[in-house]
């Protein structure tokens, strides 16, 4: 099969991507076209790629004058008009999460093409995703010698991808670590490429390689991630690990030195996974503003991974924000079971959890998306662009458009109905128009809010550091 794709760059232009899957073959062309996306499938023919190219391109002008006889009559989150499109062109927008697999940037995973991942450079581009956070994550282990120095090894490898990312394409991503390095790059028509990382697991109990990860270019670092580290306590212990419901009620002694450090460093303390009292004790041992990079709002959805109204009212008090994961069971009460489904599948394919790189390139990937359809997407409903806004809106209402973001937590098990890959990012705006959102205000949601944290991390930093050097 061939699939023909059709994603939006301009208001009234698609970049048409032909795809032969199973054999590497693809190209593309751009067409003028009316405002919608579409996927198509079309018998393979048995000819050349030079005549086959050419077959296609001629049947996309055929879909082209389809699509222009019935998009009047069609209605989808996924066609903008040309003044929201216009609209979102000129926000700034930064995701503050998105995962990666440990091949990240080579050609078995290569950013620089449309592939099968959620989160590449051409899906940025076509979905107007400026900026975005990409993850060193570690997975939660042992407390031991052994595993200290494997997870820092597996913390450098990606560190080490990401940056190859950024040196292949010079002149379509910049490696950024400030805010102020954000507008500027942003404003040269470049994405901006940031690191955060996700469990503090990845420093061990060394906070010598805090201050290394933090000038390999280290922005922001989730305290800790399903289990508890000696930094902290998870919001979902693991048996396997012999965790108990709480380990140090809050913050370990380390974890106290950690945040500091940070503040010091200029690094965004990360709250989401962290235990509500982990959390409470980081916002408030920290000097600067924090984070909740991908969670929601247990107002909404009872979930280990979202914040109560507490919580929501500390972060405020402190300047901090929660960024809205593009999380299923985060988002949507009756999508709860739905991770663990994906597990069973999973389990039967032999992949683990982040096994990305087998998922999105091996033989496996036809099979494995047929059986998720069948055994759970049929089965638990999925989350939407408007389940993702209720959340923005509660806290709006709860705490103000000042203290709210978004993340989409996309290539690590997230992703939703209208905004499950970069390119449908636009999606995220329409849906905060419709329901009436001032254009100050979403540019607040989409980016502002997060860069006035990062500004503020990096005053307080500047402050601690002068201090630590006046004499005595």
């Amino acid at each position: 099969m061939i699939w023909i794709t059709a994603i939006q760059s301009h208001p009234l232009t698609f970049r048409w991507t032909f795809v032969a899957p199973f054999t590497g073959w693809s190209s593309g062309l751009t067409l003028r076209a009316d405002k919608l996306a579409l996927a198509i499938l079309i018998p393979t023919l048995h000819l050349g790629e030079k005549y086959m190219l050419s077959f296609v391109r001629c049947l996309s002008f055929v879909a082209c004058g389809w699509l222009l006889l019935i998009s009047t009559a069609v209605t989808a989150d996924g066609i903008l008009t040309d003044e929201e499109q216009e609209f979102h062109n000129g926000l700034l927008v930064l995701d503050s999460h998105v995962d990666i697999p440990v091949n990240f940037s080579t050609p078995v995973i290569d950013p620089a093409r449309w592939q099968r991942q959620q989160v590449d450079v051409p899906k940025m581009t076509a979905g107007g995703m400026d900026a975005a956070f990409f993850i060193v994550y570690v997975d939660q282990s042992y407390r031991n010698a052994w595993e200290y120095a494997a997870v820092k090894e597996a913390a450098l490898n990606k560190f080490r991808a990401i940056h190859r990312m950024t040196d292949q394409l010079p002149g379509k991503i910049e490696f950024a670590t400030t805010a102020s390095d954000i507008r500027r790059i942003t404003s040269n028509g470049k994405h901006a490429i940031l690191i955060g990382i996700e469990n503090g697991f990845a420093i061990g109990q060394d906070l010598n390689l805090l201050r290394d990860y933090f000038q390999l270019g280290a922005r922001y670092m989730t305290l800790v991630h399903n289990g508890h580290n000696d930094i902290g306590d998870s919001a979902q212990p693991q048996e396997r690990f012999g965790d108990q419901e709480e380990e140090h009620k809050g913050l370990s002694t380390f974890g106290k030195d950690v945040v500091r450090e940070m503040n010091r460093l200029g690094m965004i303390v990360d709250v989401s996974h962290a235990s509500k009292n982990t959390m409470m004790d980081a916002v408030t041992h920290s000097a600067a503003p924090v984070i909740a990079s991908h969670s929601a709002v247990s107002a909404l959805v009872e979930h280990a991974r979202n914040i109560d109204d507490e919580q929501l009212e500390l972060l405020k008090k402190t300047g901090g924000v929660i960024q809205i994961a593009a999380v299923d069971d985060f988002l949507r009460s009756d999508a709860q079971g739905i991770f663990e489904a994906i597990e069973v599948v999973r389990k039967e394919f032999g992949l683990y959890t982040y096994d990305m790189d087998r998922i999105v390139n091996g033989d496996i990937y036809t099979e494995y998306h047929r059986r998720l359809e069948s055994d759970v997407y049929s089965k638990i409903p999925r989350a939407t662009v408007k389940h993702l806004v209720d959340h923005i809106d509660y806290v709006v209402e709860k705490i103000g458009v000042d203290h709210v973001g978004l993340a989409s937590d996309f290539d690590g098990d997230a992703g939703i109905v209208g905004w499950d890959n970069a390119a449908e990012t636009a999606n995220v705006t329409k849906e905060l128009m419709r329901r009436g959102y001032s254009d100050s205000d979403v540019a607040k949601i989409w980016g502002e809010n997060l860069l006035r944290v990062m500004t503020k991390v990096e005053e307080i930093a500047l402050q601690l550091q002068a201090q630590d050097a006046a004499p005595r």
